[in-house]
């Protein structure tokens, strides 16, 4: 009997076409500004720990004022040796981060970020897609990242001459990373003395110290001695998440971007709450007609939750190919677009369509069950 009522109120939902339509309308358009904000946001959360996922290092040490890799503050190079000889680390090495000027070939000036690695390891390089790694050794060498912000440096090739600080500066590898960075500038990587020699730091230089530990049961131990020694040492997924928290909690982007969602799950409650009544209403000599005939009660709940469940559950795999498509064709023109799907999105997402489908559901099934067969035929 089941599958039967339930075929019926599909009927019955689908007959009515501008109805339906209207229904899908309002949940797609919900769903799509859902996916759309957060998808943003963990777009811009994504690149905002750019440098994190790039290096790779397992463990960052670094100034305890410290909440981005952007801002950073320089500590004195004895903190690298104190880091060295901590009791289970296998190596440490100084990481350089900092933003400079650049005059291009045309003339122009450019800012840049430069990451300065360790001339001995070269720990955290990039890929190198045009070049070799050995070459960041040479007079003047420093290696560009092919990303969404190249073209900003003229689409320079190995080879290229540009002017960083009143010094000379040459391109002698195309490189590759796996995040591209948040804030709209090229990136440049050199060896770290090459990059305190060549830009302006204050007397502390060492923008952080990377350290891979021996094992994981060392991480503890070298953690608490980085803390007696004044500084904060945190994990790769620490640091990325103290990033996160400072963009979510510190600054206004995380409050505009869950007003907007809160909105737009308003604006999809409402417009399919508002429809579906105004079904149930206009169907409701139908359900006085199937209650007449025997149809029991829980039998037209499960039409009315089929109804509800069927239309959100529609307009959500909508709303989520319609997001999918515009955020595809949205990087086709703007490369350094930065939304991006995940699996908190659309669980996020659901859970707001699975509400909107409970109240409006339960809309219905109140109107439905108050209904008397008498009443219907009267009429």
């Amino acid at each position: 009997m089941v599958p039967g009522i339930l075929k019926l109120a599909y009927k019955l939902l689908v007959n009515d076409r501008a109805k339906f339509t209207g229904l899908l309308v309002g949940i797609t358009f919900a769903v799509f500004l859902m996916i759309e904000m957060t998808s943003l946001f963990a777009g811009v959360l994504n690149r905002s720990s750019s440098t994190v996922y790039n290096i790779g290092a397992s463990i960052w040490v670094m100034d305890p004022a410290v909440n981005t890799v952007a801002n950073t503050i320089g500590m004195p190079d004895y903190m690298l040796d104190a880091v060295r000889s901590i009791e289970g680390v296998k190596f440490a090495v100084p990481l350089y981060s900092g933003g400079a000027l650049v005059r291009l070939r045309s003339g122009t000036y450019q800012p840049v970020t430069v990451v300065g690695i360790d001339d001995a390891s070269l720990f955290g390089r990039p890929d190198v897609l045009n070049g070799r790694i050995e070459d960041i050794y040479a007079e003047n060498a420093f290696l560009v990242v092919k990303d969404a912000e190249f073209n900003k440096l003229e689409n320079p090739a190995v080879g290229t001459e540009f002017e960083i600080n009143d010094n000379r500066g040459v391109i002698v590898g195309i490189a590759q990373v796996s995040t591209t960075g948040l804030f709209g500038v090229p990136t440049l990587y050199t060896t770290y003395q090459r990059a305190i020699q060549y830009l302006p730091t204050t007397r502390y230089t060492i923008s952080y110290i990377l350290v891979e530990p021996k094992s994981v049961a060392d991480v503890t131990r070298i953690q608490r001695e980085v803390q007696r020694l004044g500084y904060r040492a945190l994990t790769k997924a620490q640091f990325i998440q103290r990033i996160s928290d400072f963009y979510k909690y510190q600054t206004g982007l995380g409050t505009n971007i869950l007003l907007m969602t809160v909105i737009s799950f308003i604006v999809g409650l409402s417009i399919s709450g508002q429809t579906f009544y105004t079904f149930i209403l206009e169907n409701l000599e139908k359900f006085g007609a199937l209650k007449a005939i025997g149809a029991k009660g829980h039998e037209l709940v499960a039409m009315i939750v089929f109804q509800a469940a069927f239309t959100a559950l529609t307009g959500y795999g909508l709303g989520i190919g319609l997001c999918a498509i515009l955020i595809r064709l949205a990087r086709l023109r703007i490369p350094d677009y930065a939304a991006m799907i995940t699996f908190y999105n659309l669980g996020l997402a659901l859970v707001m369509v699975i509400v909107i489908a409970a109240v409006s559901g339960y809309i219905g099934v109140r109107k439905v069950l108050r209904i008397e067969p008498f009443d219907i035929f009267r009429g």
